[in-house]
């Protein structure tokens, strides 16, 4: 059984691997866009993760992604012993709730309630997004440093590995853009290249410049629908920024005060 003090660090912890929850669109963390209501450790060593999304008609596949992509998270550490993800206030929240957590196969309920999409294959699809987006960022600093088309294009993974970006971004997106270069077997030793397409094709150094322009054009959608989201999900949940001497009376009674909630039972 654990103490009190114990739930609250494993919370902690909770939050701390929820950071690798992105949503599959957009490539950011869920935490971070908002979308984790309430985390609860319990002293039987379960964990009750509610999570929500900025409209009620969200797409089914993202909120299967995510929820999946939660319990997979939380089971991860080693001392959990029952986890349970709640979708709130979806059109789809019975089904999703339904399926991950219940007896079937990540697979199976994804192609019951997604008109038999396989998971893998949408996976896919936005993986190649998020390996876009990191790219573009890495590519973009690379070229601010002064590094020329044929430098970079010809950089290795272990020249890679010892660059040191200095800009918030890029030191965020250099280990993620790595992290899937390296599971998607697009390199297979520290001698290959650190920069090809999404199917492993060798860019160009005449080439860097449109390769650039196509992700570029990614990015920029993927950034509009982040700032939809936000805006959205602020409209609907009337979350606004608190003063800093805390929320009045207004806030409360008009709803804007944030109802995460950081407990432990």
């Amino acid at each position: 059984m654990l103490k009190e003090i114990q739930q609250s660090e494993l919370a902690t912890t909770v939050w701390e691997q929820l950071e690798n929850v992105s949503d599959p669109e957009l490539d950011e963390p869920i935490t971070d866009m908002g979308f984790v209501e309430r985390v609860e450790v319990f002293a039987s060593e379960k964990v009750e993760v509610d999570f929500r999304l900025p409209t009620y008609w969200c797409s089914p596949n993202f909120a299967f992604l995510m929820a999946f992509g939660i319990r997979q998270e939380v089971e991860k550490l080693n001392w959990v012993r029952e986890v349970t993800v709640t979708l709130m206030d979806h059109c789809f929240d019975v089904q999703v709730n339904e399926g991950v957590n219940g007896s079937c196969s990540f697979d199976e309920v994804f192609s019951k309630y997604c008109n038999g999409e396989e998971l893998e294959s949408v996976n896919l699809k936005f993986l190649e997004k998020a390996f876009i987006r990191r790219q573009e960022t890495v590519l973009l600093a690379l070229q601010q440093a002064g590094l020329s088309a044929e430098a970079i294009v010809s950089m290795t993974l272990r020249e890679f590995d010892l660059i040191e970006f200095q800009g918030e971004e890029e030191v965020r997106q250099k280990p993620r853009y790595r992290s899937l270069l390296v599971s998607r077997q697009l390199v297979s030793g520290s001698d290959d290249p650190a920069f090809v397409t999404w199917t492993g094709e060798q860019i160009e150094p005449g080439n860097l410049r449109q390769h650039l322009s196509e992700l570029r054009s990614v990015r920029i959608n993927m950034e509009f629908n982040g700032a939809l989201c936000r805006g959205l999900s602020n409209t609907r949940y009337k979350e606004v920024e608190i003063g800093p001497d805390g929320p009045t009376l207004v806030d409360f009674i008009q709803g804007r005060v944030p109802s995460k909630s950081f407990e432990s039972v």
